[in-house]
């Protein structure tokens, strides 16, 4: 059974715009999956339509194989939750937040050990109106994994941490997958979706145009990637040579470094036997393409604006008239 399907699932704010369109999503328990796009690709409104915040327009969707619709009560009580934008209470602790929860889901765990799990023992006895935005997102990170969930939805999680708070959260959904718990995020944050995730969805204009490793979609990218090649003098007229070979661009130079995006192995191959061939190179490194790359690749380097805040805009226009 997937911990996530959905089919057709779309979700139009009046006649204009269409946030999510027919999007067909597997996702398998026990994996870590992330969740990408541009602003106003239609991820939030997805997670929204997966707890029934929002109603799609049409199509369907199940959680841990309960209709999220019909079954919401159900998938709730399974389902641990990190929102963006999570207001938490000022006037309340970090330990009376986790009480609150363990109360709500009727668990039995332990609120010390949850704070302390996500790094904020000394804290857990301050009030919340006088946290970082990084230790209230730890103490959101600890209410979602309270009651043991089978999934845990995560809406950019990593937001307010630093590299310490980002690598400990790391290390926290690592051993909820180990454990069995599927981990669904979406994130901007593209280096941590690569250093943790099994498998990617990338969103585009409400669409989901890939689903898969990231290995195999660079793979399928054909091996590009950059080659940075270090020359004893950088030769004349070589911007123009590297650009006039094909799968070659973004040429750059700088001091005795010439820089290239090459789109396939072959391009390489191509343009280190150019700068060969005019100057004396004295290094050279090539790398894969990159996360980011191949999400450019498949958004076209995405987009401003937001999707749901245009749409959720138009939704009440129209209630109003």
């Amino acid at each position: 059974m997937p911990a996530i399907e959905t089919s057709a699932l779309t979700k139009r704010f009046g006649d204009d715009v269409v946030a999510v369109d027919s999007l067909d999503l597997r996702v398998e328990e026990g994996e870590i999956f992330g969740f990408l796009g541009p602003n106003g690709a239609g991820k939030s409104t997805t997670i929204n339509m997966l707890l029934d915040f929002h109603r799609p327009t049409s199509g369907s969707a199940r959680v841990l194989g309960f209709d999220a619709q019909d079954e919401i009560d159900e998938i709730r009580q399974r389902v641990g939750v990190l929102a963006e934008g999570l207001e938490l209470y000022d006037r309340l602790t970090a330990k009376e937040h986790l009480n609150l929860c363990v109360d709500m889901k009727d668990a039995d765990d332990d609120p010390d050990e949850v704070l302390h799990r996500v790094g904020l023992d000394d804290a857990k006895d301050r009030k919340v109106g006088g946290f970082s935005k990084g230790m209230q997102q730890r103490l959101a990170l600890g209410m979602a994994l309270v009651g043991d969930p089978q999934l845990v939805i995560l809406d950019e999680p990593s937001s307010g941490l630093d590299p310490n708070g980002i690598q400990h959260m790391r290390e926290i959904l690592r051993e909820e997958a180990a454990n069995g718990t599927t981990v669904f995020f979406s994130s901007h944050i593209l280096s941590e979706v690569e250093a943790v995730c099994d498998r990617v969805g990338i969103m585009s204009e409400g669409e989901l145009v890939t689903v898969d490793t990231i290995d195999n979609l660079r793979s399928q990218s054909g091996d590009s990637g950059e080659v940075e090649l270090t020359v004893e003098t950088v030769p004349d007229g070589i911007r123009g040579e590297l650009e006039r070979l094909e799968g070659v661009t973004n040429v750059r130079i700088e001091d005795d470094e010439v820089t290239a995006y090459c789109n396939s192995g072959t391009a390489k191959m191509a343009a280190i036997r150019a700068v060969d061939d005019a100057a004396t190179v004295t290094d050279v490194v090539a790398t894969e393409t990159s996360l980011e790359e191949l999400f450019n690749q498949y958004t076209g380097g995405g987009r401003d604006g937001s999707v749901e805040e245009r749409g959720e805009t138009a939704e009440k226009m129209e209630a109003v008239a």
